[in-house]
């Protein structure tokens, strides 16, 4: 489990220096740590896939690597992230967040540029 929070607290390092360098108007800078965080997360949330008896940590870890992913736009590798997240136990609120986050933004997204 120490791996699986180090490998959060990393992402999450990554997430505060992407929102900084986009702040600064750094587009570059800030998708390259916004895809080293997502890479980070979804390296926590694939060590905890399988733990089903762990939620609400790993659906969460699901949801924010999903997140990343569609920031990163990840969307086909978001929507297999969410989806593991639902085949396990989250809880109400957690579920219904991904399935906001499926239809509305990947979706949206999706129709955006054409897909």
């Amino acid at each position: 489990m120490q791996d699986v929070e180090i490998l959060h607290r990393e992402a999450m390092e990554l997430v505060d220096q992407a929102m900084n360098a986009r702040q600064r108007g750094d587009t570059i800078i800030a998708l390259e740590l916004t895809k080293a965080a997502f890479a980070q997360e979804q390296a926590a949330a694939n060590l905890v896939a399988n733990l089903f008896d762990l939620e609400p940590t790993r659906s969460v870890l699901h949801r924010s690597a999903a997140m990343l992913a569609v920031e990163c736009s990840e969307l086909r590798e978001a929507e297999r992230l969410i989806g593991q997240a639902l085949a396990g136990y989250p809880p109400d609120d957690i579920a219904n967040e991904l399935r906001d986050l499926l239809l509305e933004e990947i979706y949206s997204r999706r129709q955006a540029i054409g897909q």
